[in-house]
């Protein structure tokens, strides 16, 4: 297999496995002590990657939040927060979204068909060009090429924080290569929400 980053993944879920339950709103599943090891972790890692409906549902900021840890990376020569990863198969991504807001790196991995949708942004004016990078990871979506790109770019060690596929596509594929989870103390119980 070519060389890889370490693929971290991390998520919290309920008590029988769901990592949210189906209303609109986002349920919450971590405390302030697992928020904390969150962004501990976040700020040992060189990317964090999201899937698009995450970007779209949660409008997720993946930045470190304690500023002691960004003045240790910066220290150690690294960008205040690691790069921001996103894959789509649509190209449907709302160029207002955190993810490309200003502060890091935001690459953003398309199906082939739907590169030029999302390169569109970027004639249109509605993501600077410099903001974000949009590269083709095949069709379908491969992980394996993704993983091997972000190789390429330097990133060593991969934060995987949802949703639900794209933490059983990394599981079903054996690219994971640790798994960290938080469980709390509730059951879900609902077969419409997403589950690990």
């Amino acid at each position: 297999m070519p060389p890889r980053p370490y693929v971290l993944l991390s998520c919290a879920t309920s008590a029988d496995g769901y990592l949210d339950d189906a209303s609109p709103e986002r349920l919450i599943l971590s405390g302030p002590a697992d928020l904390d090891r969150v962004d501990e972790v976040r700020a040992g890692c060189d990317a964090i990657l999201v899937g698009a409906q995450t970007v779209r549902a949660d409008n997720p900021r993946l930045l470190i939040r304690d500023p002691r840890r960004i003045a240790r990376r910066a220290a150690r020569g690294l960008p205040a927060h690691p790069a921001r990863v996103t894959l789509t198969a649509t190209g449907d991504l709302d160029p207002g979204a955190r993810f490309f807001a200003p502060g890091a790196l935001r690459l953003v991995y398309c199906a082939t068909r739907a590169l030029n949708t999302a390169r569109a942004w970027i004639v249109a004016g509605l993501i600077e060009g410099d903001s974000a990078v949009f590269i083709d990871a095949g069709d379908p979506l491969s992980l394996r090429t993704m993983l091997e790109d972000l190789n390429e770019r330097g990133i060593r060690r991969v934060m995987v924080e949802g949703g639900a596929r794209l933490l059983g596509d990394f599981l079903a594929q054996g690219l994971a290569d640790e798994l960290q989870l938080a469980v709390a103390p509730f059951f879900v119980a609902d077969p419409a929400a997403p589950r690990l």
